[in-house]
């Protein structure tokens, strides 16, 4: 029995394998059951599965830390789960094939099916970075142990788990906390708190004025002179370049540069291409891209290498050679010595799958026949392609510097020496990039002395941060706590390159973040419900450093460098560390109200106390939680609550300190 994570991808090897009966939810014939899952058709348990009284939420039963986990089938694909566990424990079925998606979450998807489905027959891996039918043959010639998958399945078992203990009882705290439903996430919050944190800083930015001073110059080019704040030094250099008329040519300076051509995409660089140059989202590149490699056109999609391994390279050798001439694209004179295709190689950066690149089976569909977001983002990942293989891009800079009224003035010129790459780009991608490369080479100054024919005054001013587009924030996203991360560790920044188009979507689907601008390119901006949930959240929650921790470890787990139990511990342990914090967070916010020299302490926590009480106030009386009343009185001699502490003291601590501030009087 083989099981696909996808009807499509089930029918293209059902096809291979020669199950061509099709059947109600699978497919069989030559010896083999061919069928599918939905995504994930097996979801952990809601609270209330474990107890009836977490159906109200509730700041005294938290934390929510199963001892025993509880899984239920989705609602909506119980056919689908019903068909799978008929047709696992069926008497002729002597083994299973995973064949979901190889990655972290495709493991986790089949063996969750799998175990709610009581099977207990052997199963192996189905291991793919391609779609092609002869891949597909040699894949299945080639089946993988299941044992040789069960530390990323361990992984993928971890973060789902670890996910939910901090979303659920994070969201429940912060909720009754604050009187208002608030979504909580490991992930979702970071990156909401960097839209939030970059908009602050765009209001906050006040633009200052400054002038320069052109001069175009009788050699044929025009130089400025150096940013002036004030308008009144400007105009007095004006009229003084106007008296003299002439600029003293200081030194011509003529280097040669040049630009390495691009990497090979992984799916967070596809991403960002396709929003910047066609202004798709990354949801919507991952299914254009996700569609192309069910068609055979492109390989695994879902991957975050931008290279290829040693054993590829004759196949890209090849592949490139074929698409030159689908693309009557003449290759430059090469080092035979080297191949060209040698820089896209680094084995040790390849981790579940290599680079995306198309297939040779793309050489022969009909591309036309395309819906147009295929066509395009198949065109990026062919030019792509090319690119990383060819020469660099060679071009000569010259820097002019001249003098006059005792002030410098530049000018800048390049020449194109070599296209190398862009020449690729400029072929390929023609009616995508829809512009001309253009460089502006410097006239020669044969003279020591160029005659001014005109001077004047410009006037700029400095310029905001810019607003996330999908494109930024992906890289934001992609680069988080880089800084955090071991050296080594491939999954690096918020999420992975599979989540974080979902991740996006999901903040954009609960109203915390809206797309705004043009069809082509839109800015992602917090709504105001967005911007309430983060001025609640204490730094420790909005910081990716949590993240950053969990992807070393879950990698680390992986490479069966460490036990999941030990990560789950950790886990549970901290109470998540959410709970920890709000607790202690809550507790300052009541002190603050008394003391103020605590007020500095909240505020490093995240927020402002007098507006944060402010509307928190109003929000905790209307949610008929305790009521608090500021009054100029000493604080309270309860000891400052510190983080490590488990959540029982945390919450004995907290009632305490209740207790106290009502007998004196500073709370009702």
């Amino acid at each position: 029995m083989i099981v696909a994570e996808k009807p499509s991808v089930a029918m293209a090897y059902a096809k291979v394998l020669g199950a061509t009966n099709r059947q109600d939810g699978y497919l069989e014939g030559n010896g083999y059951l061919v069928s599918w899952c939905v995504g994930h058709l097996v979801e952990l348990a809601p609270p209330n599965i474990y107890d009836a009284k977490y159906v109200k939420w509730s700041i005294a039963d938290l934390p929510i830390l199963p001892e025993r986990w509880k899984y239920l089938v989705s609602a909506s694909t119980k056919k689908q789960f019903g068909i799978l566990q008929k047709l696992m424990n069926r008497p002729d079925v002597d083994s299973i094939v995973n064949s979901c998606d190889s990655g972290r979450e495709g493991e986790l998807i089949f063996r969750l099916v799998y175990q709610q489905a009581g099977c207990k027959k052997p199963f192996s891996r189905l291991w793919l970075s391609s779609m092609e039918e002869n891949a597909i043959r040699e894949g299945f010639a080639h089946i993988k142990p299941s044992t040789e998958y069960d530390a990323l399945y361990n992984a993928a078992l971890c973060r789902e788990r670890a996910d939910w203990m901090v979303g659920i009882n994070a969201s429940r705290l912060f909720s009754c906390l604050y009187g208002q439903p608030l979504a909580v996430g490991r992930v979702m919050t970071p990156v909401l708190a960097m839209t939030v944190v970059r908009e602050a800083a765009i209001a906050a930015f006040t633009p200052e004025k400054f002038y320069t001073v052109d001069l175009e110059l009788t050699s044929g080019c025009t130089a400025s002179s150096r940013r002036i704040p004030e308008k009144n030094v400007a105009e007095n250099l004006l009229e003084a370049c106007r008296k003299e008329m002439v600029a003293t040519i200081q030194r011509i300076t003529r280097k040669e540069k040049s630009e390495n051509p691009p990497s090979l995409y992984d799916l967070t660089t596809l991403q960002r291409d396709a929003n910047r140059l066609l202004g798709y989202s990354a949801q919507q590149t991952l299914d254009y891209v996700q569609s192309l490699y069910e068609k055979k056109l492109t390989t695994y999609p879902r991957t975050d290498s931008c290279y290829i391994t040693d054993d590829d390279e004759e196949m890209l050798e090849v592949l490139t050679e074929e698409l030159e001439g689908f693309f009557d694209i003449t290759p430059e004179d090469v080092d035979e010595a080297v191949p060209r295709t040698r820089r896209t190689v680094n084995r040790e950066k390849v981790t579940d799958h290599h680079a995306i690149l198309p297939t040779r089976s793309m050489l022969q569909a009909d591309l036309e026949a395309l819906p147009k977001g295929e066509q395009n983002v198949l065109k990026l990942i062919i030019a792509r392609t090319l690119m990383a293989v060819s020469k660099p891009f060679r071009y000569l800079e010259t820097l002019l510097t001249t003098e006059c009224a005792g002030e410098e003035f530049t000018a800048k010129g390049k020449e194109v020496l070599e296209e190398g790459w862009k020449a690729v780009e400029r072929k390929v991608l023609a009616d995508i990039l829809n512009r001309k490369q253009e460089l502006t080479a410097l006239p020669n100054a044969a003279e020591n002395e160029c005659g001014i024919l005109n001077a004047e005054l410009k006037e700029g001013q400095t310029s905001p941060p810019k607003h996330f587009t999908e494109d930024t924030l992906l890289h934001a996203m992609e680069t988080a706590s880089a800084d955090s991360m071991p050296e080594g560790v491939e999954r690096q920044g918020i999420g992975t390159p599979a989540t974080r188009a979902a991740t996006i979507e999901k903040l954009v689907q609960k109203g915390f973040l809206e797309r705004k601008g043009t069809k082509k390119t839109k800015v992602l901006l917090p709504t105001d419900k967005g911007k309430a949930l983060i001025t609640v959240m204490p730094e420790e929650i909005q910081s990716p450093e949590m993240t950053a921790d969990w992807e070393t470890k879950l990698l680390q787990i992986e490479r069966s460098e460490m036990e999941p139990e030990t990560f789950m511990t950790e886990i549970q342990i901290n109470g998540g560390a959410p709970i920890v914090i709000a607790a202690e967070h809550y507790a300052f916010a009541l002190l603050g109200c008394v003391n103020g020299e605590e007020q500095g302490r909240l505020t490093l926590m995240g927020g402002n106390l007098t507006e944060r009480f402010t509307w928190w106030n109003g929000a905790l009386e209307n949610g008929d939680k305790i009521r608090v009343r500021v009054v100029e009185t000493e604080c309270p001699s309860v000891p400052i609550l510190v983080r490590k502490r488990s959540w029982e003291d945390l919450y004995e601590r907290y009632e305490k300190l209740k207790i106290e501030l009502r007998n004196l009087g500073r709370i009702e």
